[in-house]
């Protein structure tokens, strides 16, 4: 029997715990916090999700402090709030959060629901657009950030609410919000342009979780799929709209027979979800001697990635990402 060295083990815990608390206070979301509560001078704003974040930081840009609160890889689906998450919602002037299921935590999400100065991107965009909005399964799909001609339309709640809450600088966001909208619809002409490179019959695309049905619909599919609602068959998921890695029989099925179907030979991962469903496709797959593999590089859906462009991870960057991902190994 092997025994344990307790003092050993105390004098290591001893030895790795500075460093850790270091590491914690010096990451850039720690320095961005306290930045964010010092600064009384700008209007506080929290972001639920990176996606969020990016289109406050343009049009708000040096008149808005803006704070995402679920960073990095954390995942938007099952986030609950933590320690000191109080303090950011209660300082901030408005938070906002995409909505329409993403953030379904429960402790957030009767925050989120309750207070007035949340706003849900996605709920207006459903609320003006009801037929581009998605379901699967009877469930709303939130993600819609994945259609940059779907997502542009965020920026008019992000301007609105920003100029109610500064009227001074109501212009300034006008004119900040008119020209994203200008650099997110030449984007989606860019992405658009990378996928339909691919060859028609090597677009279709499996991925952890119900993340990329938008993208799919948008960058994917062809002008005749869309309008007769076929495009679906270019996505498929062995995982729902929320990630949790339980796949049954059917679930795994359903998959196999779309690889069959389609002769789809790579399928991709994404950076903040299991890859456990995908090594469970690829496993059956081998036994059905389908040669299906898991791509070199991941996807990303709930998270924002890192940036391709220098500076900061961005939401061009990662759309781009995708799209050209999609187009290294879809040959």
């Amino acid at each position: 029997m092997k025994f344990i060295n307790i003092k050993k083990m105390a004098k290591k815990c001893l030895f790795f715990l500075p460093l850790l608390i270091l590491f914690l206070a010096c990451s850039p979301n720690t320095q961005k916090y306290h930045s964010w509560v010092e600064d009384s001078s700008s209007l506080r704003v929290l972001s639920t999700t990176a996606m969020i974040g990016d289109l406050v930081e343009e049009i708000g840009k040096d008149r808005v402090n803006n704070l995402v609160l679920i960073y990095g890889e954390l995942d938007p689906h099952s986030y609950e709030l933590v320690k000191g998450d109080d303090e950011k919602l209660n300082l901030a002037s408005v938070v906002f959060y995409n909505g329409m299921g993403l953030e379904h935590g429960a402790s957030l999400h009767h925050y989120l629901t309750t207070e007035e100065k949340s706003h849900s991107l996605g709920d207006a965009i459903k609320e003006k657009f009801p037929d581009k909005v998605l379901s699967i399964d009877g469930m709303l799909d939130p993600h819609v950030w994945m259609d940059i001609s779907l997502w542009i339309h965020a920026t008019y709640l992000v301007e609105d609410v920003l100029s109610q809450k500064d009227p001074a600088s109501a212009a300034y966001y006008h004119k900040n919000a008119a020209d994203l909208r200008v650099r997110l619809e030449k984007h989606h002409e860019k992405i658009l342009e990378i996928t339909q490179a691919i060859p028609a019959d090597k677009r279709y695309v499996v991925t952890s979780h119900d993340a990329f049905n938008y993208f799919a619909r948008a960058y994917l599919a062809t002008d005749e799929e869309r309008k007769e609602g076929s495009w679906h068959e270019r996505f498929q998921a062995p995982e729902g709209l929320a990630p949790e890695g339980r796949l049954s029989p059917y679930d795994i099925q359903k998959i196999m027979d779309h690889v069959r179907k389609f002769n789809i030979q790579v399928i991709f991962a994404e950076s903040n979800v299991s890859k456990e469903s995908i090594r469970k496709i690829t496993s059956v797959a081998s036994k059905m001697n389908l040669g299906v593999v898991i791509a070199s590089d991941v996807l990303y859906g709930d998270a924002m990635g890192p940036s391709i462009s220098g500076g900061k991870p961005n939401y061009f960057d990662m759309m781009e990402h995708n799209a050209r991902n999609l187009q290294e190994h879809l040959r």
